[in-house]
């Protein structure tokens, strides 16, 4: 298939010639979704704790006796049935979310992915893009000029310049081919890949 080259101005100038398996497949939502559940579920780190009866502040004096009183039975206030007890199964710091997915499946799916992109005209293809200066207002003017207002920037290299004057812009996330992310891919409203870029993606996904 082929895919339409802007320029700076955002005009068509050309179309560069791109892969059917990476850009040009149909859309798998069923996977898509099982790789964005995967990605956000392995970002969790599982700091988060809870008590056991072990660890809550209580007396181990029993609250009554066990016979004569006509309420149930208890042991000790810890228990979980009792407000300000313990958990019965509390969450602990060493829990594991992470999921597994298989490389054939993470390609498939980030090619649906790209292929989506592409087909509702969010894929959008450069030469190159860069930033003369660190200077973020002249390099938003330029994305203005563009019409990039939300939008992920897949380029071969990220030199200091461009992440300099990209990293304080709310709406733009500027990345290398590897570092692509199907949470960031979807959210943006325009993805922009240069040529370089689009040569790394079908190597790493073709």
């Amino acid at each position: 298939m082929e895919l339409n080259v802007l320029n700076e101005q955002g005009q068509e100038t050309a179309k560069v010639a791109a892969s059917d398996t990476v850009f040009g497949r149909e859309f798998n939502e069923a996977l898509v979704h099982q790789l964005v559940v995967a990605y956000q579920a392995n970002a969790r780190q599982g700091t988060r704790a809870q008590l056991s009866r072990e660890f809550v502040h209580h007396t181990t004096k029993k609250p009554w006796r066990q016979k004569g009183t006509g309420r149930a039975r208890s042991g000790m206030s810890s228990s979980p049935v009792w407000r300000g007890g313990g958990r019965a199964f509390p969450n602990s710091p060493e829990e594991n979310f992470s999921h597994k997915m298989n490389k054939k499946a993470y390609r498939a799916a980030m090619a649906s992915i790209f292929s989506k992109l592409a087909a509702e005209g969010r894929l959008v293809v450069v030469d190159t893009i860069g930033a003369e200066s660190p200077k973020t207002k002249a390099f938003a003017a330029k994305l203005k000029a563009m019409g990039m207002e939300s939008v992920m920037i897949i380029t071969d290299n990220v030199d200091d310049n461009l992440f300099l004057a990209s990293r304080n812009l709310k709406n733009v996330l500027v990345v290398e081919p590897r570092y692509a992310d199907p949470l960031s891919l979807i959210f943006y409203g325009k993805v922009v890949v240069t040529k370089a870029a689009i040569a790394k993606i079908e190597e790493m996904l073709g």
